[in-house]
């Protein structure tokens, strides 16, 4: 009999824990702590992903997993002209197009898209193709005759468009068109008209499966595929099931068609299929949500990878799914609920990690602060000691055991410390009294940026050393009810309102120890939002006032703010601890005693277990 080590080269190792790395991929071990033999195979997967900003269908797509676009699409009451980025891990705002569309084809990278036709209000075909730079759209020569719904493949310099939907009187094209960079030009026809199908590919070697045959606006479906070579399309093997309404992503022998429709859901399937370069057929690996309409466009250039952005199921979406075919099991970032305040409260400070915080002061309803402090571990709260001064809309940082505290409501300066045992009122207050303001840093370097001083939101700074408080640069604007996250040296802040709070800021500042300068602007002016960090290029913002209580939350790296998955429920006014990866929001108002814990994306082996069946 042949052995194991014959074949593969190697021997079964016996091991007491799974192994963690790459090397393991194509391995057989034996696990003596779970009995059982594994593996760890190249298998493909669809996993959730951060969702986009605005819900819309219909829009058009390009890029890949790691650096995607969306643009345009219907929301459901209007066309939109906003572009979406995403960064393979979170969505941000890109330039708006120029002239707002659904049923647009898109392809191309997040650097150099384009979008190509589509539907425009009222409900009228256009021809307009626009070119995107990675940072605004500009109006490029317009294709011969307008049409939406199309095919399309290739790049932004080298691509076709065939078919699609004209009216009325409606019907649909046989034409396909050329595009170089420049100027439009003839391809071959279609062996049928066609629009809503799912397609990719490079002008060279394009691809189509389904979509629907007929020219009115009824369901009518196909499983015919189709293959173009730059010059002419010829019919390919059918698929599984008539589908439309679909998107694309890979090569003429490797593709990926998705978020279809079919005779069993007009609201869309969940179904994946692929095709080998022979055949296609249906892939175990089903979408989390069915859904159709989502994103056109060459969502990625291989088949082991693919982006399902937006879509409708049975309204506008603003799901976001990949997939992968890799080793690798990512597991998505997510809200959990944590142990709740004993005493809710909103407007506190708070310090520490994820894991050992404290919860200090905060608003409790009339009469106004409270002296109380909770200390949490990770799994629950308990009782800490109190502040010596009851305290609300103050500012405040640290550690668990070395954390700092300061200003109240009545606009105040006073400032205390902890170090784990007790509070001790310090002898130097801020210059400036102030409340509701933005704090970050650690007890020996804690800062304190705008708030307000009483009837009127402020722009000062200031720095403490751990024995007394300075003046440092002012920000560029004034505003309450904001957010900070970093160090003192490396820290930002963001959002935020005016005074009476009725106009929301989406201004982010960073600091650099000296001064603040311009940062990524939030993708909508929130006020009363929670953030954490540790960095000035690591951080989280959640919640809010937008104008009513939002669970949203974005991720900073450093230049743009970019969309993660929303908070078990809307909140504002509480306070954040922690790190981006590893959050904690406290509390809310109307003095709300919840806790939730953010999570970022775990990406691990994919595991399997070996069975004799």
């Amino acid at each position: 009999m042949t052995t194991y080590k014959e074949i593969f080269g190697k021997t079964v190792k016996v091991v007491s824990s799974d192994p963690t790395d790459a090397g393991a991929e194509g391995q057989v071990w034996y696990n003596t702590t779970s009995g059982t033999f594994k593996t760890v195979l190249n298998v493909g997967a669809w996993s959730s992903a951060a969702p986009l900003s605005t819900a819309r269908y219909g829009p058009g797509g390009g890029g890949d997993t790691t650096a995607a676009l969306v643009f345009g699409g219907y929301t459901g009451t209007a066309q939109s002209n906003l572009t979406e980025e995403y960064n393979g891990s979170g969505w941000g705002s890109g330039g708006n197009l120029g002239t707002a569309r659904s049923g647009n084809s898109g392809t191309g990278s997040q650097t150099a898209g384009l979008s190509v036709g589509g539907v425009s209000p009222p409900s009228v075909y256009v021809a307009n193709v626009e070119e995107y730079n990675g940072t605004s759209w500009s109006e490029v020569t317009d294709i011969p005759q307008a049409r939406g719904y199309s095919l399309q493949g290739g790049t932004q310099t080298a691509t076709w468009n065939g078919g699609g939907r004209q009216g009325p009187p409606y019907s649909n094209p046989t034409s396909t068109l050329e595009y170089d960079g420049t100027n439009w030009t003839s391809g071959g026809a279609l062996g049928a008209g066609n629009y809503h199908g799912s397609s990719g590919g490079t002008l060279t070697a394009g691809w189509n499966l389904g979509g629907s045959p007929s020219p009115g606006a009824g369901p009518g479906r196909t499983n015919t595929s189709q293959f173009y070579d730059g010059s002419s399309w010829t019919t390919g093997p059918n698929g599984p099931t008539e589908i439309s309404t679909g998107s694309g992503a890979g090569t003429q022998t490797a593709a990926l068609a998705y978020t279809n429709s079919d005779a069993s859901n007009t609201n869309g399937n969940d179904k994946l299929y692929i095709y080998d370069g022979t055949s296609w057929a249906v892939s175990p690996a089903t979408l989390g949500t069915a859904r159709r309409s989502a994103a056109r466009g060459g969502m990625a250039t291989t088949a082991n990878t693919a982006l399902a952005a937006a879509g409708r199921n049975p309204n506008a979406v603003t799901l976001t799914e990949e997939f992968n075919l890799t080793i690798y099991s990512p597991i998505a970032a997510t809200w959990a609920s944590g142990g709740a305040l004993s005493t809710g409260r909103e407007s506190m400070s708070s310090a520490g990690t994820q894991t050992a915080a404290l919860a200090v002061g905060g608003r409790v309803g009339p009469p106004g602060g409270t002296t109380a402090v909770e200390s949490y571990n990770g799994t629950s709260m308990s009782g800490a000691p109190s502040l010596n001064t009851a305290r609300q809309y103050a500012g405040g940082c640290g550690t668990q055991t070395a954390a700092i505290t300061y200003a109240n409501n009545p606009v105040s300066g006073a400032t205390e410390e902890y170090d784990g045992s007790s509070w001790a009122t310090q002898p130097n207050s801020m210059s400036t009294a102030r409340r509701s303001f933005a704090s970050f840093g650690i007890q020996t370097a804690a800062l304190a940026a705008g708030g307000t001083t009483g009837p009127a939101v402020s722009s000062l700074t200031e720095e403490y050393n751990g024995t007394s408080w300075t003046a440092g640069g002012a920000l560029s604007q004034a505003r309450q009810y904001f957010a900070g996250a970093g160090i003192e040296t490396s820290g930002l802040v963001f959002g935020g309102s005016d005074n009476p709070n009725s106009t929301k800021y989406t201004n982010t500042e960073e600091y650099g120890g000296t001064s603040w300068t311009a940062g990524g602007a939030l993708p909508t002016g929130t006020s009363g939002l929670m953030g954490c960090g540790a960095t000035q290029t690591a951080a989280l913002a959640f919640g809010g006032y937008q104008p009513s209580k939002v669970a949203t939350t974005v991720e900073y790296d450093g230049s743009a703010w970019s969309s993660k998955p929303a908070m078990g429920g809307a909140t504002a006014e509480g306070s954040g601890a922690g790190t981006n990866v590893a959050g904690l929001s406290i509390g809310g108002s109307p003095a709300e005693t919840g806790v939730e814990e953010f999570t970022g994306e775990i990406v691990q082996l994919d595991y399997k277990t070996l069975t004799s069946s």
